[in-house]
């Protein structure tokens, strides 16, 4: 038999009680919890040295999985991610390792449409600008903006995010034009239509596809320069989808008239500092999933998943379970 199983949370104190304030005594039922000793995300080299006779490491989004933590850490059993993108886990050498790796269940999809919404608010009318102004005691400039009803909105991807953010596109009034190569049809009101004719028909345009090696810099100079003149873009979805540094020409000539982000490629995806540093841009640093509900959710989730170790069930949501040699090998010993 083996002893009790030991979980470590790699979350950073900040993010223990957003992710954990409320789901920890469902974890504490199930296992012996481990915590992030510092006030700060751990590097690998920190990691390896803080989750020594964990079985378990239940990682933040900001936590990479890297290889010389699977061949370190012997007794480790599973990675899991309290979050859907694992695209820092290097699940190869998890594999070659035999560690489990799962991730969480897509409970951010309303979360972070409404911050898609947000952001398209806000960048069409200087919200926050003018109230950081008027905050200040500052007679704030009139930013003239635009209204939203009547205009276009293009949605690259017509996934789970970009289906629900289409139903409030449409509530406040906007035409949705929708091309993913994976969807044939959509509801009405929604068009589904081929890239160019989004990129040239939209006023704004949302790229939601997935991050992948053919979207990498979908967004780039010829894609920019299809878009109508003025026209705004909002990513909330993942930083790889945008060339920078065309973004960044496209503002500078005006052709790309206003640019709103909560995604970039700094560190744990948030908007690159050069962008959001700029005059007119609205950047927020990765917000989109951090609401209660969600991070409510995805703890859940891997509370779900260490019940299933337990059991001797394959967690929900994992990716590599055919090669999880060490996870057979445990439950023999049970």
């Amino acid at each position: 038999m083996t002893g009790p199983l030991r979980v470590f949370l790699t979350h950073n104190p900040e993010d223990l009680d957003a992710y954990y304030g409320r789901a920890m005594p469902a974890l504490r039922d199930v296992a012996e919890v481990v915590t992030n000793p510092t006030d700060h995300d751990l590097s690998t080299a920190e990691l390896i040295e803080a989750a020594v006779g964990c079985q378990v490491i239940v990682a933040h989004r900001a936590t990479p999985g890297e290889g010389a933590l699977f061949a370190a850490r012997p007794d480790l059993l599973a990675f899991l991610r309290t979050a859907v993108d694992i695209s820092t886990i290097d699940v190869t050498a998890a594999s070659t390792n035999g560690v489990l790796v799962a991730r969480a269940g897509p409970a951010y999809v309303a979360s972070t449409a409404e911050i898609a919404l947000g952001l398209l608010l806000d960048v069409a009318r200087g919200i926050g600008a003018s109230t950081s102004d008027y905050q200040r005691g500052a007679d704030p400039p009139q930013r003239p903006g635009f209204q939203l009803r009547g205009k276009t909105a293009g949605i690259i991807g017509y996934g789970l995010i970009g289906a629900h953010l289409a139903e409030l596109l449409v509530a406040v009034g906007l035409d949705v034009l929708v091309t993913d190569p994976y969807v044939d049809d959509v509801p009405e009101p929604l068009l589904a239509v081929d890239l160019p004719s989004l990129l040239a028909g939209s006023d704004i345009v949302f790229p939601l596809a997935a991050s992948t090696a053919e979207t990498r810099n979908l967004i780039d100079a010829d894609a920019l320069a299809a878009m109508r003149p003025g026209a705004t873009l909002v990513n909330v979805s993942r930083g790889e989808l945008l060339d920078e540094a065309a973004v960044a020409a496209a503002l500078d000539s005006g052709h790309l008239g206003r640019l709103a982000m909560d995604v970039g490629r700094a560190p744990d995806q948030r908007p690159s500092p050069e962008l959001a540093g700029r005059p007119g841009v609205v950047a927020t640093p990765h917000l989109g999933g951090l609401t209660p509900e969600n991070a409510d959710a995805q703890a859940l989730s891997s509370v779900e998943q260490v019940e299933a170790l337990l059991t001797g069930d394959v967690p929900p949501r994992s990716v590599n379970a055919d090669d999880a040699h060490r996870l057979r090998r445990w439950w023999e010993r049970r």
